[in-house]
C-alpha cells in the first residue's frame, strides 16, 4: 500500500520558513483556524458524505458521528502543532483511537484501504483551501504556507498509519474467526454420528463461512515436511486446518476439472494421503481411509514422500488393513507350504499366485514368471499334491489369491509386474 505523498524528513538544522513568520501572525492564524475548525469539520464531513453516500454513519457515546468528531479533533491537533512552529520534533501527534477505528471499520466491512485514503486526501484538500484563505487574511508568506502543505501531508501519513493498524487488526480478527468457524465445520464433517439432521447442521455451519456445500468431498491428511512449514496454497474452496499434528483438508468436488493438477502443484514437497470421494455427509469415511493409507506409508508398505490418492491404492488398503484377519487366513490357507523350506515355498507361492491370476496353463504362467514352462509344470504338480482337490474349490482359490496378494504387497513375494 502506498501513502498519499512521500515527504523528505526534515533535519534539526534545516531552516523553517514557518519559524520565521512573526509570532503574532502565527497566533492569529491559529486562533482563526481553531475557531473555524468545527465549521470546517462539518464542511469536510458533508463533502465526504456527498462523494461517498454509502459510507455507514457510526455514532459515538454522545450520539455524534464518530467521523465528524475525528475530523474536528484532527484539525485541532494539527493547528495546535503548527502554532508552536517547531518541526524539529517531527510530525504532530495523531489523535489515538479514532482513525484506527476508521481503518478497523473498513476491514470489517470488506472494503480496501484505497477508499479510505481517497477520503483522507479529500479532507486534506478541503482543509488546505481553508488554511490558505486564513493565511492570506493574516499575510502568511507563501514559502511558509508551502511548508504548511508539507506538514499537512506528513500529518496525513500519520492518520493513514493509524488506519492501517486498525485495518490489520480487523483483518487478523476476521481471519481468526473464519478459521474458528472453519474448524467447527470440519469437526462436524469428521463426526461419524451427527446429532439431529446432519444436512441442516452442515448447511448452517457451511453458510457461516460462505462455503457452498458440495455433492462430494475427499479428505486429505498431510505430513509436515518441517515443523514450521508454511501452509500449502491449496486453492479457494479447499478447507485446510493446520492446527492438527497431521494437517487435514477437505476437498470439494475432488473430481472437478483441474482440481487434481492444482493440488499436485500446491502440495509439492508435502506427503500424505487423500481419501476416496464420498458424499459430504460421509466425510469421516474418506478421512478414515486417508489415515489408513498414512499408516501404511509409515510402515513403508505404500510409497512415501508424496501425496497419494487412496483410489489408486485400493488393493493395498483393502488387503493390508485387516492385518489380524489376513494373517490368520494365511496361516490356514498356506499351511501346506510350512514344510517346503523358505526358498522353495516362496517359489511355489509365486507360481500358485500367477496361476490363480492368469487362470491359464503352464505357458501363460511361465511367461508371467519369466521361467521355463517345464519348471511351471513341475511346480503345479507339487501344488496339486500339497492342496489336493481343494485347489479346485472356487472359495479356496479366492482365499488363496487374497492372502498371496497381501503377501506380495508386503514384499514377501516377488511381483512379476515390476520385472
Amino acid at each position: 500500500m502506498t501513502t498519499p505523498r512521500t515527504v523528505a524528513p526534515r533535519t534539526a538544522t534545516a531552516r523553517s520558513a514557518w519559524h520565521d513568520v512573526p509570532r503574532h501572525q502565527v497566533r492569529r492564524f491559529a486562533e482563526i483556524a481553531m475557531a473555524e475548525a468545527p465549521a470546517l469539520a462539518e464542511h469536510i464531513m458533508s463533502e465526504i458524505r456527498r462523494e461517498y453516500p454509502h459510507l455507514p454513519v457510526v455514532l459515538d457515546d454522545s450520539g455524534d458521528p464518530m467521523a465528524l468528531v475525528g475530523i474536528r479533533r484532527a484539525i485541532e491537533v494539527f493547528v495546535q502543532h503548527v502554532a508552536h512552529a517547531d518541526y524539529s520534533a517531527g510530525r504532530p501527534t495523531v489523535p489515538p483511537g479514532v482513525f484506527q477505528e476508521f481503518g478497523r471499520g473498513e476491514g470489517l466491512h470488506g472494503r480496501s484501504l484505497d477508499s479510505l485514503q481517497a477520503i483522507y486526501r479529500l479532507g486534506v484538500r478541503l482543509a488546505w483551501r481553508c488554511f490558505a484563505d486564513i493565511g492570506q487574511r493574516v499575510d502568511i508568506p507563501p514559502p511558509a504556507m508551502y511548508e504548511l502543505v508539507d506538514a499537512g501531508y506528513e500529518y496525513l501519513d500519520g492518520l493513514v498509519d493509524q488506519s492501517v493498524r486498525g485495518y490489520a487488526e480487523a483483518a487478523a480478527r476476521q481471519a481468526g474467526e473464519l478459521l474458528r468457524l472453519q474448524r467447527r465445520l470440519m469437526e462436524l464433517l469428521f463426526t461419524e454420528q451427527h446429532r439431529g439432521d446432519p444436512a441442516d447442521a452442515l448447511a448452517e455451519r457451511a453458510a457461516r463461512i460462505g462455503w457452498p456445500l458440495p455433492g462430494k468431498v475427499a479428505v486429505g491428511v498431510l505430513l509436515r515436511p518441517a515443523r514450521e512449514a508454511v501452509a500449502p496454497a491449496v486453492g479457494q474452496g479447499v478447507l485446510l486446518d493446520m492446527e492438527y499434528e497431521q494437517p487435514r483438508m477437505v476437498i470439494p468436488e475432488p473430481d472437478a476439472a483441474g482440481r487434481h493438477e492444482l493440488l499436485h502443484r500446491a502440495l509439492a514437497g508435502w506427503s500424505g494421503a487423500i481419501g476416496p470421494p464420498v458424499a459430504v455427509a460421509d466425510a469421516a469415511k474418506s478421512l478414515r481411509w486417508a489415515e489408513a493409507a498414512l499408516r501404511l506409508m509409515e510402515r513403508k508398505l505404500l510409497p512415501s514422500g508424496e501425496v497419494l490418492h487412496c483410489t489408486e491404492h485400493t488393493e493395498a488398503l483393502v488387503l493390508l488393513q485387516p492385518e489380524e484377519l489376513i494373517d490368520d487366513l494365511a496361516l490356514r490357507c498356506l499351511a501346506p507350504l510350512a514344510h517346503c523350506g523358505p526358498t522353495h515355498g516362496r517359489r511355489l507361492a509365486e507360481t500358485l499366485l500367477a496361476w490363480l491370476e492368469t487362470r491359464g496353463g503352464a505357458p501363460e504362467v511361465a511367461a508371467r514368471l519369466g521361467v521355463h514352462p517345464q519348471t511351471v509344470r513341475y511346480r503345479l504338480r507339487q501344488i496339486r499334491e500339497l492342496w489336493g482337490d481343494g485347489i479346485d474349490d472356487p472359495d479356496r482359490r479366492f482365499e488363496l489369491e487374497l492372502v498371496l496378494r497381501a503377501q506380495r504387497l508386503r514384499g514377501a513375494l516377488g511381483d512379476p509386474r515390476t520385472r
